[in-house]
């Protein structure tokens, strides 16, 4: 690890942002159901806040990139950020929701495709230590997920929106006082933007990445009301988060090692096939406390492998002057059009057929995603 390195800036950034995820992910759901909102609505309005990261992070990384002014426009997403998501609060009806939730993903999608690329220009020629770092976010999802259990319970679920606020003030805090990378000299580009897309391996990797986002969409909309459904309490669904989420760190901590043993495209391959079982789990045993727990360590094939594993190749494959779009383009595609998608999908399904057909879809969507990474990789030690 490099002297100049600001780890304790970094790791708060990382803690705080993903300390608002904990709030937002598990309980923005349930609280738009305590006010009224019904199950395609509430698919209707995650889908709106996920659908901003399909183009602003790409935007965001295109004024960075022509501008130079990288830790300026991040900074300034962090600031307005909160200012936006202030809207949620207040908002009483679908059409206001709607639109805080869009000024809000507008800001917020200009965030951590830069700091990603910012840590991975720290990190140097050291990228597979981002691990030990990112696990701080996993630590303050834990955090805000717990409290969120205990602190949401009955009619305090109107907390939530305060909470949330609370969190993205800290981040933005943490994200001014972080310092820009060293300059370092530039690599050679891969080829330009589009030469490197149209890599086989590349973009079986995004596709996976959409696919397995698009999964994840019944999970982050409805897991917290399918528990409460199923007889569990607003705390043991955040004890359940928690867990899935503390699965993670011990994964985050060990991927330099992982990446070291195994194949990057092995270890993804493995961790989406993880996660349709885990889906599968989820779908066929919503009564057993313990299944459903042992479905959600799966969580660390998930998110913990697939993210480290995908930021890893990412920075790998877009080299150079890209590196910047091809985290915005992780995240867009990923996170955003997955994000979306998967939440209007598991709304209507939801709403229409129940539950048991969402999760299984979830299932096929991981599954596919696995076969695709899978027949897409590049032979062995071709990663370039």
């Amino acid at each position: 690890m490099t002297p100049r390195l600001p780890f304790a800036r970094i790791s708060a950034f990382y803690a705080c942002y993903f300390g608002a995820i904990g709030i937002l992910l598990p309980f923005l759901g349930l609280y738009f159901s305590s006010i009224g909102f019904q199950p395609v609505a509430i698919g209707q309005l995650m889908a709106v806040l996920m659908a901003m990261r399909i183009v602003t992070p790409g935007l965001w990384a295109w004024l960075a990139d022509i501008t130079g002014h990288r830790t300026m426009l991040m900074r300034s997403a962090a600031v307005v950020a909160p200012i936006c998501f202030a809207g949620v609060a207040m908002a009483g009806s679908f059409p206001a929701a709607a639109l805080s939730l869009a000024l809000f993903g507008c800001a917020w999608g200009g965030i951590l495709p830069q700091f990603e690329a910012n840590t991975l220009d720290h990190l140097g020629s050291e990228p597979q230590r981002y691990g030990k770092m990112r696990l701080w976010g996993s630590l303050g999802f834990i955090f805000a997920v717990v409290s969120g259990g205990w602190l949401f319970a009955g009619d305090r679920v109107s907390l939530v929106p305060a909470a949330a606020l609370a969190f993205l003030a800290a981040a933005a805090l943490a994200i001014v006082l972080t310092p820009p990378a060293p300059a370092r000299r530039t690599h050679a580009d891969t080829g330009g933007l589009v030469k490197t897309l149209m890599r086989r391996e590349v973009l079986g990797l995004l596709t996976g990445c959409v696919l397995l986002q698009a999964s994840f969409g019944v999970y982050y909309v409805f897991f917290t009301i399918y528990l409460r459904d199923h007889g569990f309490s607003s705390e043991t669904a955040g004890l359940m988060w928690a867990w899935g989420v503390a699965a993670e760190i011990v994964v985050f901590a060990y991927t330099p090692r992982l990446l070291q043993r195994w194949s990057p495209h092995g270890l993804l391959t493995t961790a989406l096939a993880a996660t349709s079982a885990r889906w599968l789990l989820t779908a066929g045993f919503p009564d057993s406390a313990w299944i459903l727990l042992l479905a959600q360590t799966l969580h660390l094939a998930g998110f913990g492998i697939s993210h480290s594993v995908a930021v890893y190749l990412v920075h790998r494959y877009f080299g150079g002057r890209l590196q910047n779009r091809g985290q915005a383009l992780y995240t867009s595609l990923g996170f955003g059009l997955g994000g979306a998608a998967g939440s209007l999908l598991a709304g209507y399904l939801w709403g229409y057929l129940g539950p048991t057909p969402a999760w299984l879809a979830a299932a096929a969507l991981a599954a596919v995603a696995a076969s695709l990474v899978h027949f897409t990789a590049p032979p062995a030690g071709d990663v370039r």
